[in-house]
């Protein structure tokens, strides 16, 4: 049994490490875990009861616990036949999802099974997992609810069956070709091969982690075994509303990754802009203020609307460059230069080529919107530097 502590920054090494085992069917289980203390007792007997016999294991806790889950686990573990160790990080970073991969990296074994520490994914699958992957060579091998001989009863209420159906559908929806031959995406449950693992390729946040490896590292071949969701044995459900909304966007940081889709939500985050910019001319030429200066006034609410949403939805993981008052200094100039440069466009438009007023506006107003994009993308949203650290500066 060891216990190490780790701290942000370090989920930026390039690939998983750690020695080959001789044994094909070795396997390092990874459990985050974060106030489990009622559940790792039982954890760790059910996984001795069935997967030491079967294959050799070893246990990787990945604790963002505030109670005492370390100590509860470390006394635990002095009566597992198989090593147990415990990396307690002093910041969340990155979410479940990040804790995850914290364990990947200190795996090392050729395959990682990833689990709750509630005991809702039963331990006695861990074999099967492994063994379906050996037996069909794959990279990937996911516990479904969703195929025969699976189920998910152990969601509680019709509420949280509806959401994690909707959300199934929705992700599905949105990555048709990488979640193909995948009826569970939002399982928290499956086996990976630490070859088939970049871990600098991962951008976790929240607790979807396998959404994250199948969109951007996922294996070529990919299998699923039915499992039972079970009922949590001790403590409460981690899932909540501020969660859902980690979802959403990590949901929209994977569907954004390609420029056309990034170009696609600007443009759309900039169209809602328009709200409050005339919410804001209406208050103002209603308070008698002239419309010119009115127009000018109010654009500045739509700016700084749009500003916000782009922050947050669309390039959250490239704040890392620049602090929110040197990026929103950027930002404005770039949207406020969009105005002065679309009547010269019009007019050359108009007058070299000989269009019309309509045409030309709208030419410039799709120009004006493309330089708006990349220079935005360039300029305010440097891309990440290679080995820059994973935490925005303090400010951002």
């Amino acid at each position: 049994m060891s216990q190490e502590s780790t701290a942000p920054g370090e989920l930026g090494e390039p690939a998983l490490k750690g020695p080959e085992l001789a044994e094909p069917g070795a396997v390092t289980i990874v459990v985050p875990t974060f106030n489990e203390s009622g559940n790792v007792r039982e954890l760790l007997r059910r996984i001795t009861e069935s997967v030491p016999t079967r294959l050799p294991c070893e246990v990787v806790f990945v604790d963002d616990s505030t109670d005492d889950t370390p100590e509860v686990i470390s006394e635990a573990a002095r009566d597992c036949p198989f090593p147990v160790v415990v990396l307690h990080r002093e910041e969340p970073v990155g979410g479940l999802g990040g804790a995850v991969v914290a364990g990947m990296r200190r795996a090392s074994s050729d395959w990682i099974v990833v689990m709750d520490g509630d005991l809702q994914h039963p331990p006695s699958l861990v074999p099967e997992l492994v063994g379906t992957g050996e037996r069909a060579h794959a990279g990937l091998v996911v516990a479904s609810r969703y195929i025969k001989g699976g189920s998910r009863e152990g969601l509680a209420g019709g509420y949280r069956i509806a959401v994690s159906r909707g959300a199934t559908w929705l992700t599905k929806g949105l990555f048709p070709r990488r979640l193909r031959g995948i009826s569970d995406p939002m399982s928290g449950f499956f086996a990976i091969r630490r070859s088939a693992v970049t871990a600098e390729a991962l951008k976790p946040l929240g607790y979807k982690i396998l959404l994250e490896l199948a969109v951007r590292s996922r294996p070529r071949t990919v299998t699923e075994v039915p499992f039972v969701f079970q009922d949590r044995f001790a403590g409460e459900s981690k899932s909540t509303a501020k969660e859902g909304f980690r979802f959403l966007r990590h949901l929209l940081g994977l569907r954004t990754a390609s420029p056309v889709a990034r170009m696609l939500v600007f443009g759309l985050i900039g169209a809602t802009g328009f709200l409050p910019n005339l919410v804001g001319l209406w208050a103002l030429t209603k308070a008698g203020m002239h419309y010119v200066p009115a127009e000018i006034l109010a654009n500045q609410l739509g700016v700084a609307w749009n500003f916000l949403l782009i922050e947050h939805l669309l390039f959250r993981d490239r704040r890392m460059h620049r602090n929110w008052w040197d990026r929103a200094g950027r930002f404005v100039l770039l949207a406020n230069a969009d105005l002065v440069l679309r009547i010269p466009l019009i007019a050359l438009f108009v007058h070299r080529f000989g269009m019309s007023a309509v045409s030309a506006t709208a030419l410039a107003l799709v120009t004006t919107f493309v330089l708006r994009f990349v220079g935005t993308e360039a300029l305010v949203y440097l891309p990440r530097r290679k080995g820059s650290g994973t935490e925005p500066r303090r400010g951002a």
